[in-house]
């Protein structure tokens, strides 16, 4: 991630992002993920105190962001269905009475009646209307329960926006409290004072948990609202605090919220089978078994049966192993020494309730149990389980200041005081205690403010265990395409069932052969199939070091339109060399040379110093490298931020880390204790030669004390220190951040003339540039340090000069970018580094075209909070080169302008934008759409972004109609890898749960392999079902034909068909790999497209054409064995049955052939040898069944003579149907679908729809 975007703590109720450290920009307008916020009982003193972005992360996944619509909540009848999404509060929710419970109204007497009808309904149907209302939740709702007030009602039903219903029981506990002991938050964290008829004694607590999220009924709201958001009205000072809570408080308390345990309900594995035996699936496999069972066909069924026993078991196993790993991974359980009612104790982490204080520097402490605040002491923690980001993160004591801040109901925690807060499930690197001389028994304390699910942790955990469904076209399209399949087999069974009773066969034979022909053509292996090429990819890339946990999508990586890269540690490398320092020589007032090493930027002897040189701007630009950094000593390592672990290796110096005692109550502040930071020089340089030799500091060593810090804030993009030399009275203050940043900073007449030529020269060249300042105080003691703020500090500042770093590009990065480009997938670069270097990076790795221009907007009126601002936009090389602000479109340049200079109009063809934060946040919030969506198009590069914009930025290329992928590595690019449609993280941590895909090879070499065999495994999904779907016609053929004279096929012949050719065909089918290259075309998504549906059908044709051709010359010739009638019994010896299955063998085998898809997505069928070597077999044993079966294959599979003539007939009817279809498939068909589309146009009148993205850009280029 780019050093520059600081992580400022977890979003509440989310994975953790950056975004609270850009509380400075407004909030969204008009976006695609914006909140709609349902709490219209609050009260706003202001229109200015109403919340820009307010909202409880959704409940359904955390870490996915939607806007709920209006729309989604509907109305049936009196009765209303709240379709929760951003759950804040409950407040319209069906609420049902069941006469099952204890009923508390009197008279209710209709739910009795709507129970007892709903069992009646069960029992009558033999149980068929358990399983339809089990599959159809809102019809049950309707028939057991009725609308009650939601004071007094047994249990809810809620829906979500992807149409999930849960009927949720509502607990109810004795209580006796107040309603402010519960519900004690007010807008923005402002704690409401209830009066007495506000605040009434509950007798019964009401409690709701859905999805792990505890609510609570509000009498005097009539709602149901979290908890999650709770905070103590008591938690307004840090002294108060420490004191803890008494354990009746407790225990009132973990009645409210629950136990501190992320503990995952396991289901027992009787509940797991009926899950899973009640899918409509496996009830449809279940009604098959039966069915074949009743007409005798035991062996099929019997294997069938096996198969299923085996696959259900075997997706038992890994249910339920996967649920206990995650629970392992969640459930986390200690002894842990509690303050409890004036006393230490050790009690049970599951015990702690918000308020409790406890103690962290227990050694047997390696993680915190909660989400907590930092009292006392200090300590280093590890969030990369929550946020990808690997750099351990410094934490504080709170301060009263800050703890006002404190804020839990809103959408990101405060950026001071994620600064004090540890989060759950975040392990410690090193807790020290306060370093107090006068107690002994003095800790480091932290407050408790939330517990269990309702963490940062507990946020992640459930977004895993419930995670938004894959919207992907695909799979929803097959399932219509089955219900169509099962339309046709009602046509079939009709058809049937009218035959059967015209030859006067018995009921019980016409009503099973009729139900047969169902499924035959609806397979019960189906569903099954669609994912075999995607669990072959995850192997395969699981070999590669890809891991994904969302198998879906595999195949949405196929369809990838744009492909969006993070800079620092993606395309580039992750560690930042120093390339040297150029600092401001004074009073020329001008860069001097680049200093490469410290001996050249401050020579050690005075032999070695330049006389009409002054020194001190070379020495505060090494003392602030020496000192303004956020680097730990944990086990004799520095460890913290790579920026400035580089920089201070840089210098040389040595670093010994201090502590802090803040004031105990009643101290003074000038009696708190102070250990400072020690930075001293390397031998050789211990002196200052600038002191005079005479004076009494001439022999003192340096020893630069860090008495105070502030840390870097991303919206100031700066940090600072304020440091003194030992025995001085005086102080300096040495600042180091973006060069951008300064300039409201120092004094302007300290900056050089040449300022912003050398700071253009350094970021085109890709280098990294950090700006440094400086200011001398006098008179520095600890009581004015203390009080003095950051404002104060940062003002007024003197500029030194700049440290230059150089960031490599990653050795695969350029060719990475070349194979996706000719590939025609679009590549941008979105990142938090400035936009200067950030284009050097791009035109280095390829990303925009080196020799293009490249167009940089900026405010020419205005600014990023002005609705009315205007944007110019030139050329980052030259500035006379424009686009006009209203269509993006490049301006002529002026007459009399050279054009024969680099970057001229003949390279405007390929013009590219880089896009600013600011200037991005202006365009979403106030920019014409049009104009937006444009700079959408055309926009390569987008630096100095939020992490909230990276995934408001995702979601902008969304609504034009891209399906975009992120790849990135730390904790800024979490928001973005969830909102993107496939997003890759380079990082090894644990969050990377936040994302599908992890790469465990640090470069974006793993982007082309997950759209390779993303591709790979969409073609093999629409392979395998398009042969599934054959498979059905030519079996449905066969039997039709059959059904004619009351035949069948038999049992096994079934069995050959099914499982020793289908089975394995169907499987290894998907075995074969991606093709090593990169089309530039995407397979399509849709299944009921042209391109899919006209082959099929057309393959369909020619299957049920080859059989009626072998059909009626069967029955011509001179030896023909009719079938015989059996009223009872289907006759399948016969010389229609054993003409029609030999040939549907070949037909079966060579269909695969001809729908094995290869270039230029898949191998070649030629190089997947399991496959070649199925199908050599299946022909092989076709062909001797055919020719010279052995006796007792020949009364297995039911067979009739015929003679060696029309043998040779079925292998040349099967031989030319293959080239027909294998022809067609690859020429005729391909044709016909365009033929089919355009004439549909034509009759329809209508457009081609084309995605919008290639609309805008083609309006663009004309």
């Amino acid at each position: 991630m780019a050093q520059d975007e600081m992580f400022s703590g977890p979003m509440s109720e989310s994975v953790p992002t950056g975004t609270s450290a850009f509380a400075h920009r407004r909030g969204r307008s008009d976006s695609n993920a914006s909140f709609a916020y349902f709490e219209d009982e609050r009260d706003y003193d202001s229109e200015e105190e109403w919340p820009e972005e307010e909202a409880v992360i959704d409940e359904q996944d955390e870490l996915e962001r939607q806007e709920l619509h209006p729309d989604d909540i509907f109305e049936d009848n009196d009765n209303i269905i709240w379709s929760i999404q951003n759950v804040t509060t409950i407040e319209i929710i069906r609420s049902i009475k069941e006469e099952s419970t204890i009923v508390r109204e009197p008279s209710v007497t209709a739910p009795l009646r709507k129970f007892r009808l709903y069992v009646c309904v069960c029992v009558l149907t033999a149980g068929l209307g358990y399983l339809i209302f089990r599959w159809l939740p809102k019809w049950y709702v309707r028939i057991v329960g009725r609308s009650t007030p939601l004071a007094k009602c047994d249990w809810v039903v809620v829906e979500n926006q992807w149409g999930e219903m849960v009927i949720q029981d509502v607990k109810k506990v004795e209580f006796g409290q107040a309603v402010s002991t519960v519900f004690s938050t007010g807008a923005k964290g402002k704690l409401q004072e209830f009066d007495e008829y506000d605040d009434p004694i509950m007798d019964e607590l009401c409690i709701l948990d859905y999805r792990y999220i505890r609510f609570c009924f509000h009498p005097v709201k009539d709602k149901f609202m979290p908890g999650n958001s709770w905070q103590d009205s008591a938690w307004t000072d840090t002294t108060a605090v420490r004191s803890g809570i008494d354990s009746d408080e407790q225990e009132i308390r973990q009645r409210i919220f629950g136990g501190n345990v992320i503990d995952i309900e396991q289901k027992t594995t009787g509940q797991l089978l009926m899950d899973e035996a009640f899918h409509p699936f496996y009830v449809f496999q279940i009604a098959s078994l039966f069915l074949w069972s009743v007409d005798e066909y035991y062996y099929y069924a019997a294997c069938i049966f096996v198969i299923s026993l085996v696959s259900i078991t075997t997706t038992l196993v890994e249910t339920k192993a996967t649920m206990k790993r995650l629970r392992e991974i969640s459930r986390f359980e200690c002894d842990i020494r509690v303050l409890r009612s004036g006393f230490w104790r050790y009690v049970d982490s599951g015990e702690l309730v918000p308020g409790d204080v406890y103690e962290i520097t227990d050694p047997n402490l390696g993680q915190f149990p909660c989400d907590s605040l930092l009292l006392s002491g200090d300590a280093i923690v590890n969030e990369s389980m929550l946020t990808g980001e690997s750099v351990p993160v410094s934490k504080s004591p709170i301060t009263d200041e800050t703890l006002e801040l404190l804020d839990l109901a809103a959408l990101n925690i405060h950026p001071e005081v994620a600064k004090h807060m540890l989060f759950s499930g975040t392990k410690i690197v090193r807790a020290r205690r306060p370093q107090d001389d006068k107690n002994d028994e003095a800790a480091a304390l932290a407050l408790v403010v939330r517990t269990g699910f309702n963490t940062t942790k507990g946020a992640l955990v459930r977004s895993m265990l419930f995670p938004k469904p894959s919207g992907f076209k695909f799979y929803r399209d097959s399932f219509r395409y089955i219900s169509v399949m099962a339309g046709i087999a009602g046509i079939g069974f009709i058809a049937s069932f009218v035959n059967f009773i015209r030859l006067g066969l018995a009921w019980h034979l016409i009503v099973v052969r009729a139900l047969d022909l169902i499924t035959i053509v609806v397979p019960p292996a189906l569903p099954a199939t669609l994912t075999i090429g995607t669990n072959f990819a995850l192997s395969r890339l699981k070999k590669k070091q890809i891991f994904c946990i969302s198998p879906q999508r595999v195949n949405v990586g196929g369809k990838i339109d744009v492909m969006c890269f993070d800079k620092t540690g993606t395309l580039t490398e992750e560690g930042l060399d120093v390339l040297g320092v150029r600092v401001v020589q004074r009073p020329l007032n001008r860069f001097g040379e680049m200093s490469s090493d410290t001996n050249s930027l401050l020579p050690g002897s005075s032999i070695d110093r330049d006389p009409t040189v002054d020194y001190n701007a070379n020495k505060a630009i090494l003392y602030t490298m020496a000192t303004c950094h956020s680097l730990r000593i944990v086990d004799g390592e520095f460890i913290g931020d790579p920026l400035d672990l580089k920089m201070f290796e840089y210098t040389g110096w040595q670093y010994e880390e201090g502590s802090e005692r803040t004031a105990a109550p009643g101290e003074d502040e000038e009696d708190t204790s102070l250990s400072p930071s020690v930075a001293r020089p390397p031998p050789g340089m211990e002196f200052d030669l600038d002191e005079e030799r005479d004076s009494p500091n001439s022999r003192r060593a340096i020893e630069l004390g860090v008495l105070k810090q502030f840390e870097f804030v991303a919206q100031l993009r700066r940090a600072s220190v304020i440091v003194r030399q030992f025995g001085d009275k005086s102080g300096d203050v040495y600042v180091k951040g973006a060069p951008e940043a300064m300039k409201d900073i120092c004094r302007p007449e300290s900056f050089p003339p040449d300022y912003e030529d050398l700071l253009a020269h350094y970021t085109h060249r890709g280098f990294r540039v950090i700006a440094c300042a400086t200011k001398h105080i006098f008179k520095l003691n600890w009581l004015k340090m203390q009080k003095m703020k950051r404002d104060e500090a940062e003002s007024n500042l003197e500029f030194v000069g700049f440290i230059i770093f150089e960031n490599k590009l990653k050795d695969t990065t350029a060719c990475i970018i070349e194979e996706l480009k000719e590939a025609n997938l679009r590549t941008v670069m979105c990142t938090g580094d400035n936009i200067l270097t950030a284009i050097s990076v791009a035109r280095e790795s390829g990303v925009i075209d080196p020799t293009a221009h490249c167009f940089v907007p900026h405010f020419a009126e205005g600014n990023a909070q002005t609705p009315l601002a205007r944007l110019v936009w030139e050329s980052v090389n030259n500035p006379v080169y424009q686009l006009d602000e209203n269509t993006l479109k490049p301006l002529p340049p002026p007459p009399d302008h050279d054009s024969s200079l680099p970057y001229d109009v003949s390279n405007l063809r390929n013009y590219s934008a880089a896009i600013s934060g600011d200037v991005f946040r202006w365009m979403v919030d106030f920019a014409s759409e049009k104009v937006m969506r444009e700079m959408l198009v055309i926009g390569q590069v987008f630096a100095r972004m939020s992490p909230d914009e990276k995934a408001e930025m995702i979601e902008k290329l969304q609504s034009i109609g891209y399906c975009a992928g992120f790849c990135g590595d730390g904790a800024n690019d979490c928001g973005a890898l969830k909102a993107a449609d496939v997003g890759i993280s380079l990082s090894e941590a644990e969050a990377s749960v936040a994302a599908p895909f992890t790469s465990r090879v640090f470069d974006i070499s793993c982007v082309p392999e997950v759209i390779r065999e993303g591709r790979a495994a969409l073609v093999t999904s629409f392979s395998c079902f398009k042969y599934m779907s054959l498979y059905s016609a030519i079996q449905f053929t066969s039997v039709s034909f059959l059904y004619a004279s009351a035949s069948n096929l038999g049992d096994f012949q079934f069995l050959y068909i099914d499982l020793l050719l289908i089975l394995p065909i169907a499987i290894f089918m998907g075995w074969t790999g991606p093709y090593p290259e990169l089309a530039k075309k995407r397979p399509t998504a849709s299944l009921v497209s042209r391109k899919i549906l006209t082959p099929l059908l057309g393959q369909i044709a020619i299957c049920i054409l080859t059989q009626a051709i072998a059909w009626v010359v069967v029955r011509q010739q001179p030896w023909y064995k009719p079938p015989v009638l059996d009223k009872e019994h289907s006759n399948s010896n016969n010389s229609e049955n054993s003409t029609l299955f030999l040939l549907s063998c070949y037909q079966y085998i060579l269909s695969a052939v001809v729908l094995s898809v290869g270039p230029p997505f898949r191998e070649s069928m030629a190089r997947n040898l399991p496959f070649v070597a199925t199908m050599m077999v299946a022909l092989g044993i076709s062909s001797y069944m055919l020719f010279d079966p052995a006796p007792w294959l020949y009364e297995l599979m039911e067979l009739t003579w015929m003679s060696e003539y029309f043998r040779i007939f079925i292998l040349v009817l099967a031989t030319g149907a293959f080239a027909c279809s294998y022809l067609s498939e690859k020429l005729l068909f391909p044709r016909l679908a365009g033929v089919v589309g355009r004439l549909k146009l034509k009759l329809s009148g209508k457009q081609k729809v084309r995605k919008e993205y290639k609309v805008i850009l083609e309006g663009m280029r004309t």
